[in-house]
């Protein structure tokens, strides 16, 4: 809890692999609006920040994230995973544009 695993494919070659956010600290973008660090902060509350991020953006006429796009390319992800699973070999991603 109150971690995150993240790894981002644009890493430095040098630096590559899962780095741990954690969302309890002062440099975390909702920090703000949880209790201190110990208290635990759930799945749940992931939720909460993707309806504050879209009421936030509705109500300042600024862009809404993510978008169809975003979702279809998620959405092909979980097909490739199952298909993979099914097949007990790697499988590619099918290209979203």
């Amino acid at each position: 809890m109150n971690e995150l695993e993240y790894c981002n494919r644009n890493d430095p070659p040098d630096k590559p692999g899962f780095k741990t956010i954690m969302c309890t600290q002062s440099s975390h973008p909702y920090f703000g609006a949880w209790w201190p660090p110990g208290h635990v902060i759930g799945y749940e509350h992931t939720f909460i920040h993707t309806v504050f991020d879209f009421v936030n953006a509705v109500a300042t006429d600024s862009d809404v994230h993510a978008d169809f796009v975003d979702g279809a390319k998620c959405v092909a992800v979980l097909e490739s995973v199952v298909a993979s699973k099914k097949s007990k070999s790697w499988t590619k991603v099918a290209s979203i544009r």
